[in-house]
């Protein structure tokens, strides 16, 4: 790691280094816009008290490093273009012919789809800004509403743009690496959130107190050690060509599949689930439906706990089969000439991968329910604020994208070390 990392400073990677001045460049306006306030009276009140009662309102508010709180030009984020992207993802499967044979066309369906995945999730940043508008502030003109929603939506479209930049010009994928430093800057503001509880506000003796901080920082360590074990963890399973040459026959090769192949997606679907019938209640006014949904739907409550994990469970297999589509995989390999030895091709092959699949995603769904219910149990058992988060959905973004930034920058420092090579052994041989 550090041998390939140290590669950076050469001179021969002078553009190399360039990306990533450029992507820090590039990651600082956005944390400089996270600042930047819509000038709304009383809307920062009325948002930090919907804020605890709405969990998906408080995962929009870490993911954007306090945007949504200080209400700023960037409150939405990119979240607009994640839920218009799981959209469009789904209507990929045969629900819109239109979108299935794009995602057939390789490269060029794909741009396409992309395209239209950022007006859609334009489209979405405008009704999300204006029910945000319509939510929080009162006694204004539709007119108001429309022109903060605007503003709102125009964050939004700036931030996918700054992403595009990031993605073609710098390190990483551009949206991804924006939400992980939206999540990483409201980082500071939760350790000391969590100091202040657990240190300053206890009003117990100060030894105990620096020693539940010093536990809470060895636990949020462990944690992130264990999530990182967990998403690099895989399946190899062995595959065989029949096509091989007689020398190659002794070299083994394996399909990968992650254990956690739905990534936090079914995290953000039960949550987002769960917080439609809190909005609905809040709007509508009706107490017996109101406390219907505080009662039974909200994720502190033991019933409201137990649905968000069966909800958890449901969303991986039902992501992890749309992702991985054994059928697919099965076809896949025998069209290359490759099979499972000991299975046969065709439909035991599918069904060999349907049981793999489904036995990964228990161990995958049961991790993912860990990490996203212990700051829900951990802030109803303890007096920490909502605010911080021990494990949760945040800390599997950074992680993961972190990961996979850093195997991007590897890869492409190894393969401009192994061109050096193969050119320095031609001139050799001239």
């Amino acid at each position: 790691m550090f041998k390939n990392l140290k590669q950076l400073f050469n001179k021969k990677n002078k553009d190399l280094r360039k990306r990533i001045y450029f992507t820090i460049a590039v990651l600082s306006i956005y944390v400089i816009g996270i600042s930047i306030e819509v000038p709304v009276a009383g809307v920062k009140e009325a948002i930090e008290n919907m804020t605890s009662n709405l969990g998906f309102l408080e995962l929009l508010d870490i993911m954007g490093g306090g945007a949504f709180k200080n209400f700023s030009i960037f409150a939405l984020g990119v979240s607009p273009y994640i839920t218009a992207s799981i959209v469009i993802q789904l209507l990929q499967m045969d629900i819109v012919p239109y979108f299935s044979e794009l995602a057939k066309q390789g490269h060029t369906g794909y741009q396409k789809l992309n395209q239209i995945t950022r007006y859609v999730g334009i489209a979405f940043g405008f009704l999300q800004g204006f029910a945000m508008s319509y939510m929080f502030i009162q006694d204004v003109t539709v007119f108001e509403h429309l022109k903060i929603a605007l503003i709102l939506t125009a964050g939004t479209a700036f931030l996918l743009w700054l992403g595009d930049q990031v993605t073609q010009k710098g390190i990483g994928n551009g949206i991804s690496l924006l939400i992980m430093v939206g999540i990483i800057h409201s980082l500071p503001s939760m350790i000391k959130t969590a100091y202040d509880a657990l240190v300053v506000g206890t009003g117990t003796d100060l030894l105990v107190g620096i020693a539940s901080f010093a536990l809470f920082l060895i636990i949020y360590i462990l944690i992130i050690v264990g999530v990182i074990y967990i998403e690099g963890a895989e399946r190899r399973i062995p595959i065989q060509y029949a096509n091989k040459s007689t020398a190659d026959l002794g070299k083994q090769t394996f399909m990968p599949i992650k254990i956690n192949s739905a990534g936090v997606i079914p995290v953000i679907f039960a949550s987002s689930l769960l917080s439609i019938f809190s909005t609905i209640a809040m709007f509508v006014k009706n107490e017996g439906f109101q406390n219907f949904v505080s009662n039974y739907l909200d994720y502190s409550k033991p019933v409201g706990f137990t649905l968000f994990i069966i909800l958890i469970f449901g969303f991986a297999y039902f992501y992890t089969f749309v992702q991985m589509k054994p059928e697919q995989m099965a076809k896949n390999l025998q069209d290359n000439g490759g099979y499972i030895p000991g299975v046969r091709p065709g439909e035991s092959t599918e069904k060999y991968f349907i049981n793999v699949l489904s036995r990964l995603t228990v161990v995958g769904a049961l991790f993912l329910s860990v990490i996203a219910g212990l700051p829900i149990l951990v802030n109803v058992f303890t007096n920490l604020p909502s605010s911080v988060q021990l494990g949760g959905t945040g800390l599997l973004i950074v992680v993961g994208v972190a990961i996979e930034t850093y195997k991007q920058l590897d890869s492409s420092l190894l393969s401009r070390e192994y061109g050096e090579v193969k050119t320095s052994s031609r001139r050799r041989r001239r």
